[in-house]
């Protein structure tokens, strides 16, 4: 009797145990839906669709890409922090979220209590971009003509608040002057905008713009990151004497709330194939460099670059429109 008391004690304790637990060790066992909060086709695309391929692949179920663009990315966002937090809804993005709370207050969520950063997977350095018949050779010759004329020398960026825009907003910070933000809706416009001599400058990654650049249509001034990244022949911000360092940064985090076991599996999934050279050449040839990191270096770089983006949004007014 005292056999039974007990086996039945053992049964009770196993069915009390949370499902989370019992999720976590048989996930995944469905498809899992990867959330790029940006459209097709663009640097956070393609670099979300390389991992989730292999990532679909190490976990044995398939990692479905689901572009959820508008609103600076927050859509897509606001969208992984109100799912199940049971690791089949996970965010591939890149760093212009954590601005959020600073351009936008009254904002439905904070990205550091609804979501849990899981691993960085690549960099890419922003550039400073100009077009052949701007007259402008160098960083000191922005920093020139700005002085020369302020407030009328313009900068072209994917988008208000964009990182692109904080990085640019930082080196006129830095040299002292004032520059003028003309916003475009995504990559391609500013691409075409700065061929065109629309605007004397511009910022984003080489890949929005590399053809152009082949072609001669696009001129790279520098890359607005402390150290140079791969084989880039551009000056860094430390060659020119500023303080200045941004990137734009290819992470996967998942909902607050997952359990730990399936956040390290995704974490150890992703480094692992990050490892892979096949890999690391198909983000190379976009213009970005595999960098994981360790889960608590990772967030405590993210709450970095919140406050010093957050310094950056304070000391020049920029706001979403």
């Amino acid at each position: 009797m005292r056999f039974v008391t007990v086996l039945l004690s053992a049964i009770l304790a196993l069915s009390a145990l949370p499902a989370t637990s019992a999720s976590a060790q048989t996930y995944p066992s469905r498809n899992i839906r990867v959330i790029v909060p940006f459209p097709a086709g663009g640097i956070t695309d393609i670099g979300a669709r390389f991992v989730s391929q292999k990532l679909g692949e190490a976990l044995g179920q398939p990692a479905v890409i689901e572009n959820r663009p508008g609103a600076s990315g927050t859509l897509g966002v606001d969208a992984v922090t109100k799912a199940a937090p049971d690791g089949y809804t996970i965010l591939i993005t890149t760093g212009d979220f954590i601005t959020v709370p600073s351009l936008m207050p009254a904002t439905t969520y904070d990205p550091y209590k609804d979501l849990i950063p899981v691993t960085r997977i690549a960099t890419a350095p922003l550039l400073l971009l100009t077009h052949p018949g701007s007259g402008l050779n160098s960083v000191k010759d922005v920093i020139a003509k700005a002085k020369a004329e302020p407030g009328a020398v313009a900068f072209s960026t994917p988008g208000t608040g964009t990182i692109n825009q904080l990085a640019v907003e930082w080196l006129a910070l830095e040299a002292g002057i004032k520059l003028l933000h003309v916003p475009y809706r995504g990559g391609a416009g500013l691409a075409n905008g700065l061929a065109a001599g629309d605007t004397a400058l511009g910022s984003t990654t080489l890949s929005s713009v590399k053809g152009l650049v082949d072609d001669g249509k696009i001129k790279v001034l520098a890359q607005l990151t402390r150290e140079r990244t791969s084989e880039a022949p551009w000056p860094t911000m430390t060659d020119v004497g500023l303080n200045v360092d941004a990137g734009l940064t290819l992470s996967l985090y998942v909902p607050a709330g997952t359990p730990q076991a399936i956040v390290s599996r995704l974490d150890a999934e992703t480094v692992k194939i990050l490892a892979d050279e096949a890999l690391r050449k198909r983000f190379s040839d976009i213009g970005m460099d595999v960098t994981p990191i360790s889960q608590a270096a990772f967030a405590e770089r993210i709450r970095s670059e919140a406050a010093r983006y957050g310094t950056i949004i304070e000391q020049t007014g920029v706001k979403l429109r």
